[in-house]
């Protein structure tokens, strides 16, 4: 893989922090730990942490997966 040529905008960075803080909101809202929201999405739970830590961008398919694990749209981790 590639190395990124120029670093991401801080528009993007903004919206990856606003989307971990969304999937931990949720997750709480749920009564979840992340161990075992990440049992339930078929994940590590170091993604799950890195994700609302927003150390990593997920990708589409983790974030399928995560919103099945919460029953919330997909749609719902990305708006506020």
């Amino acid at each position: 893989m590639s190395a990124r040529r120029s670093p991401r905008p801080d528009w993007v960075i903004q919206r990856r922090v606003a989307l971990g803080h969304r999937i931990a909101d949720l997750r709480r809202q749920a009564e979840l730990s992340q161990e075992q929201l990440a049992h339930l999405a078929g994940m590590e739970r170091r993604s799950i942490q890195r994700y609302e830590n927003a150390q990593r961008d997920p990708q589409f398919s983790d974030l399928l997966l995560i919103a099945h694990a919460l029953r919330v749209p997909a749609a719902d981790l990305l708006s506020r």
